[in-house]
């Protein structure tokens, strides 16, 4: 089979917004304890954070990590995360149905952050809580001195305000599980006067207003709708959020399940946009999808655990090769609406549905996902350039029309460089693809990569070295035209310098 694909230098779709490969970071089973904070592991400093987990965090060059929830954050005190340590209240943790021991709080994951090279996301009560709790920690954060919070937070040992930009006005707030569930219009009147209050006290703030955690929820559209008219001058993003499933097993229908996330995208984007011609508004609201990934290995195993431990091994589904080939046609996806999409959130970074994975007083070790996610990150930066495709498809189960060659082209003109990502969704049909490349000299090619070659249900859980990227010597450049193979079940990245 053959695809094609056409570009041009100057045919920009969008600026990319780093903070479309953020992460997230729940009190959730094993991602805070026993994931970045294990103290007595041999590899903690001063500080309990897992520096071995640092450092293979830093491959995924991640700029942005959501804290500290999550459904977490619907029954959070942040109060209960400050002061000595040894102070802190434990706490029955009703989300997740565990023990909260609050031993890592506001100061220690801002200062696990700065490790990590990351920015926090922060995530406020509007569950349990309100308006007032909401601006008392913006205070406590951002506030340089002389007032009640921003001292206080001095006495707790950090003399600088923390300066976080990034806030969400709760959480999942459209879904009954969510302790303090609300109708949309309770939703939105509150986030409207949160929001009021928040800008209030630090106006450089943005703000990310809960929209539905799925697009199968019965009150879709309508709860965007709704909330956004009450909030749309308030508030500068908007949230999906998107998991995946594969409990009927079949390859050609799951991956073709980011067809789902492009559509969930371009229904939301219509759904501001109607709100935004209703009120005359000069003012466009992006999107946040601020919860996405694949999700489902470890639901059998979570329905059957006690509740009331501290740290429990929960969520913890184990990757296989076809879910990260699912995770790259997300990424393309994600990149190819940025215009609108400007944050994006992998739930979540360590332990908990998780491309890092430790081992209690052991390894450190990636998971499939962790490749495709590091490349894109890392070579995706710059501007999203219009493509042209021609690609065979094929129908589904759910979806039609699905092409075979998912691909998408970043332009980084601080380095002069073009990065093209792709995903072969054959199970049996090596692609040979062309691309050619217009309003570009001198051409060549630095590399071309691919992981590609393993068993669809291949994890690295016993193997944790037996994944990676490898070389893929099949492509080569010839003036403005690219040309090379990609293998069936695979992703792929080539990065061409000009």
């Amino acid at each position: 089979m053959k695809a094609t694909a056409k570009l041009n230098k100057d045919t920009i779709l969008a600026n990319i917004d780093s903070r479309i490969y953020g992460s997230f970071v729940e009190h959730l089973g094993r991602a805070v304890y026993d994931g970045i904070y294990e103290p007595n592991h041999p590899s903690a400093n001063e500080l309990g954070f897992r520096e071995d987990v640092i450092e293979v965090i830093n491959e995924l060059n991640v700029p942005l990590v959501r804290y500290p929830g999550g459904n977490f954050v619907s029954g959070y005190n942040w109060e209960d995360g400050i002061g000595p340590v040894e102070e802190r209240p434990k706490r029955l943790e009703l989300a997740w149905r565990s023990v909260e021991t609050n031993e890592v709080g506001l100061h220690e994951f801002m200062k696990w952050a700065d490790l990590a090279k990351t920015e926090v996301n922060m995530a406020v009560n509007l569950g349990t809580r309100g308006i007032d709790e909401a601006r008392n920690l913006l205070e406590y954060c951002n506030h340089p001195e002389g007032t009640y919070y921003s001292d206080l937070r001095k006495e707790n040992g950090a003399e600088e305000p923390f300066n976080i930009k990034t806030w969400c006005l709760g959480n999942e707030m459209d879904g009954p599980w969510q302790i303090g569930h609300k109708t949309a219009e309770e939703y939105g009147r509150l986030a409207e006067e949160t929001a009021k209050a928040m800008k209030l006290v630090d106006d450089t703030i943005e703000l990310v207003l809960c929209g539905s955690s799925s697009s199968k929820m019965p009150t879709f559209g309508e709860w965007e709708y709704t909330v956004l008219e009450h909030a749309y001058e308030y508030v500068d993003f908007l949230s999906l959020h998107l998991y995946w499933e594969n409990f009927e097993n079949d390859t050609a229908n799951y991956l073709a399940k980011s067809v789902e996330m492009d559509k969930f995208i371009k229904g939301v984007v219509a759904i501001c946009d109607a709100v935004k011609a209703k009120k005359g508004s000069d003012k466009q609201i992006n999107l946040s999808f601020d919860e996405w990934n694949v999700w489902y290995h470890s639901k059998d195993a979570d329905a059957k655990r006690e509740p009331w431990d501290i740290a429990p091994p929960l969520l913890e589904d184990i990757y296989n090769f076809e879910d990260a080939l699912l995770v790259g046609c997300g990424l393309i996806t994600l990149l190819n609406n940025a215009d609108r999409v400007k944050i994006a959130c992998l739930a979540q970074l360590v332990n908990v549905i998780a491309p890092v994975m430790t081992i209690k007083d052991g390894e450190v070790w990636k998971q499939p996902i962790f490749y495709p996610f590091m490349q894109a990150s890392n070579y995706g930066r710059g501007k999203v350039l219009r493509l042209d495709v021609k690609s065979d498809t094929y129908d589904s189960i759910e979806y039609k029309d699905v092409p075979f060659v998912e691909t998408t082209a970043i332009l980084n003109e601080d380095k002069n460089e073009v990065v093209i990502f792709a995903v072969n969704r054959s199970q049996d049909q090596e692609m040979n693809f062309e691309t050619q490349l217009d309003g570009f000299e001198n051409l060549s090619l630095i590399e071309a990569t691919e992981l590609a070659d393993y068993e669809l249900k291949q994890t690295t859980e016993n193997d944790h070295n037996g994944m990676d990227v490898k070389k893929n010597d099949s492509f080569s450049v010839e003036n403005d035209l690219v040309s090379g193979t990609f293998k069936p079940l695979s992703w792929n990245m080539i990065r061409l310098s000009y």
